[in-house]
């Protein structure tokens, strides 16, 4: 479990929740500013600084619009009760006048503030976005391509929730302008800072919710918010709903969860490499805190595997590559394809998958989905494997990621390709060349520890 990512959501999650924890990581702060400088929008800022909450200190990233939000007014949200904490919030941020709206699209069209605001928003917010618009803005940004697919994936699952919840296909979701600026912004930070993490793995056991009912444009609606709830039903997530009187999960950080998580078992043992926090905007009788942590299975490797495979015989190449990226980018530890012979002499494909059995109904649910099999079979398999972890060096061509395996003789290690072939096209050298001198010089510094 190398690059394992755990999400602690005792006090629910959010977008910007997320990007602070992940800062506080230890992402790249001068890449994730000029990734949100290279989108095609405009009419914000954004401030990252250390906060307190329940004496400790925390991260906080903050999205200031040029029209601000006020979705997160705990007055208008959930009465006169809450106003103390908001204002509570405000001191212990030590930020000016501006609050930030930690939503998403859809929380700022559910939560609209006080109707004395109403015609100035209105005059801000006439323009809509749909989820292509919103999909072309981030695919023009300058980003990886793994972020592009990480935030077009989080951005989709919010349309389609809402879609549900609204009676409407989701080409029809529109985002209003200023929220939707928002939104992206908070989404695009959170691929860009698993991006640079360089997460494989992300391990969510469960998201707390409250409770009761919060404020929308047509009154009041339960707690979990529609949106919520359909994105939970939709993908597995595992809610614990606590006494708290208000709304701890945004359809935001429920979409983020449902992108990303891989499995929801914590390994037996495991080191803590590095702990972020992030805090919220909102104060509850709880702190506003996403806790963040790098970490690394220490338990063996022996254990069970589960094997899915299934025939295929009318799908495109094309298909066929694509559901092996998604089911990668899902958890799957292996996805191969043998051709064969089928039933009248037709040539296909047996896709086979290694999977662990917590991710298994999330892989097969993407099989059902992106090909045209009818059935999948599983297999249970005993399993043993080398304790294995993955490392970044300083070599004399640059810093690589190297794998090492630990064997009762000792450890072996091995370049990792991709940066191998990074470093390789950096310095205008073979493939062969950068992975012998990454190999070698990583041999020569593991002996001396």
């Amino acid at each position: 479990m190398s690059n394992a990512l755990y999400l602690e959501c005792y006090s629910g999650i959010s977008g910007d929740m997320t990007v602070a924890s992940l800062l506080d990581l230890g992402a790249d702060q001068e890449v994730l500013k000029e990734a949100l400088a290279s989108l095609p929008v405009s009419g914000f800022e954004i401030f990252i600084s250390r906060v307190k909450k329940a004496g400790l200190d925390a991260c906080d990233f903050m999205v200031k619009l040029e029209h601000d939000n006020h979705d997160h007014d705990m007055a208008y949200l959930h009465g006169d009760g809450h106003h103390h904490e908001s204002h509570s919030h405000h001191h212990e941020a030590k930020h000016d006048s501006h609050h930030h709206h930690h939503e998403t699209a859809s929380d700022h069209h559910s939560h609209q503030y006080h109707e004395d605001h109403q015609q100035h928003r209105l005059e801000h917010a006439h323009v809509h976005r749909g989820l292509a618009d919103i999909n072309e803005i981030i695919n023009q940004s300058v980003i990886t391509d793994r972020a592009k697919t990480i935030a077009n994936r989080i951005f989709s699952i919010i349309a389609d929730a809402e879609a549900k919840a609204h009676g409407l296909p989701s080409d029809q979701v529109h985002f209003h302008e200023v929220g939707a600026v928002d939104s992206i912004v908070d989404i695009v930070a959170v691929a860009v800072c698993l991006d640079n993490l360089d997460i494989t793995e992300v391990i969510v056991p469960e998201i707390c919710e409250g409770r009761g009912f919060v404020r929308c444009q047509h009154g009041l609606i339960p707690v979990p918010v529609p949106a919520v709830t359909h994105i939970a039903g939709s993908h597995h997530l595992n809610l614990n709903l606590t006494s708290t009187e208000g709304e701890l999960i945004t359809p935001t950080g429920a979409a983020i969860v449902a992108a990303i998580k891989t499995g929801d078992q914590l390994p037996k043992q495991f080191n803590i490499k590095r702990t972020g926090l992030g805090a919220g905007k909102r104060t509850y009788d709880r702190p506003s805190l996403l806790r963040a942590m790098l970490i690394t299975d220490k338990t063996t490797e022996t254990g069970q595997l589960t094997k899915l495979e299934t025939n295929i015989d009318d799908c495109t190449g094309e298909m066929m590559g694509y559901v092996m990226e998604r089911l990668f980018e899902a958890g799957a530890r292996d996805v191969h394809y043998s051709p064969v012979f089928m039933k009248k002499n037709r040539p296909g494909y047996l896709l086979n998958v290694i999977c662990t059995e917590e991710s298994r109904k999330k892989l097969e649910d993407i099989i059902f989905e992106e090909t045209t099999t009818l059935g999948i079979r599983r297999t249970v398999m005993a399993s043993s494997g080398l304790k294995r972890s993955v490392e970044s060096i300083n070599t004399s061509i640059g810093t690589a990621q190297i794998k090492i395996c630990e064997l009762p003789s000792g450890i072996r290690i091995y370049p990792e390709y991709d940066s191998v072939v990074e470093i390789c096209e950096r310095n205008g050298i073979s493939y062969q060349e950068g992975y012998h001198i990454i190999k070698s010089e990583a041999e020569v510094m593991k002996s001396k520890i």
